[in-house]
């Protein structure tokens, strides 16, 4: 029997790391055996790090690099060397800026049409940022056009960190949603804390026999009413069971990634690098790393995304560094600002006392 896949898309920051944890956690409940491949812009694996964290799952990486265009020809080779292990189900993981139905096309190709197919695409929305998107990104069409791909072709979409909007502003995402897609199950989340279960329910684990898939019933995850629309009808909207033509064109053209690594001897703080990214919040779309502050030895997790900030507590052991994801981001004056930024003095070690 084939393999089901799950693709997870949503823009940069929306969630889908933290919705792939809950996931597999309960992936593990049910007992399937997940294969994840995971896709990252920058050459740093943050996410990747967070999975291998919480899970023993199997876990393929392209990073980097796109999977909708420059990391496409990888895409298969990482398909078929997660298979190798057996998994019950597939999740992929695409990057913030990818369009999911790219990644249609490349299941039906022949080293993997027989083998695999697509289950489900499931889009996860930033409540917060969502509806001022076509504004920030005006000037780059393209890339408006395949966060409007990603709402589209989904079959399922969790509307995330609902509890940062008033609800007259969900309301206004339901209806703009609609627009675009007419058929996919809607549910609000916070941290996608969702009924994971009837998304999972038709895969049973192979360990006794062959996979076997019944179909998907969504009936227990609760939702908001709907509005009346008619809209979602058009031809060239597309799901899991919708072939469609293929986009070549790449979706982040303007899209500019940097590493740049953690200076744990100038003695910053939480508050230097939060004021940091204040002042880049008009370009920068996303940073994520893991930091080590001299003063205490702690290592945090930093998830910076809608200019939020989040710290978190984290066991990480490697060299500290940031990755910063932005529109046109100017990243040789990011990098010497970075370097130039101003922490707390370290303290100086009392010598001895000297006696006149």
């Amino acid at each position: 029997m084939k393999i089901p896949v799950f693709v997870l898309s949503g823009f940069l920051g929306s969630g889908k790391t933290t919705l792939l944890l809950r996931m597999l956690e309960e992936s593990k409940t049910l007992g399937l055996r997940p294969g994840i491949l995971m896709n990252e812009l920058g050459k740093a694996d943050v996410d990747g790090l967070i999975l291998e964290g919480h899970s023993s799952a199997s876990i393929e990486k392209l990073l980097d690099g796109c999977v909708c265009c420059s990391k496409k020809s990888e895409l298969t080779g990482s398909l078929q060397t997660l298979m190798l292990r057996n998994p019950d189900i597939l999740i992929i993981e695409l990057t913030g800026v990818a369009n999911p139905e790219e990644i249609a096309d490349v299941l039906t190709e022949p080293g993997l049409l027989n083998r695999v197919f697509l289950k489900q695409v499931i889009t996860v929305l930033d409540a917060e940022n969502f509806m001022d998107y076509n504004s920030l990104f005006a000037s780059d069409r393209q890339l408006v056009r395949t966060l409007r791909r990603q709402v589209e072709v989904a079959d399922l979409i969790l509307v995330n960190k609902t509890d940062y909007v008033h609800r007259i502003r969900l309301h206004q995402i339901e209806k703009a949603i609609r627009k675009l897609n007419g058929h996919a199950m809607l549910v609000y989340t916070t941290h996608c804390r969702v009924e994971l279960q009837p998304i999972l329910e038709g895969v049973q684990p192979a360990q006794n026999g062959p996979l076997t898939v019944r179909p998907i019933r969504m009936t227990k995850i609760r939702t908001h009413p709907k509005e009346p629309s008619t809209a979602g009808a058009e031809s060239g909207k597309r799901s899991a069971n919708s072939p469609a033509p293929l986009q070549t064109a790449p979706s982040h053209s303007r899209v500019r990634t940097v590493t740049l690594p953690w200076n744990q001897a100038a003695g910053l703080t939480k508050g230097d690098v939060d004021a940091f990214l204040q002042r880049w919040k008009d370009g920068l779309l996303r940073a994520k790393g893991y930091v080590t502050f001299s003063e205490s030895g702690h290592t945090h997790l930093l998830q910076y995304a809608g200019k939020r900030s989040v710290w978190e507590p984290s066991f990480y052991r490697g060299e500290p560094y940031l990755v910063f994801i932005g529109i046109d981001l100017d990243t040789e004056r990011l990098s010497e600002e970075w370097k130039r930024l101003p922490g707390k003095p370290l303290p100086v070690e009392p010598g001895p006392v000297r006696r006149n």
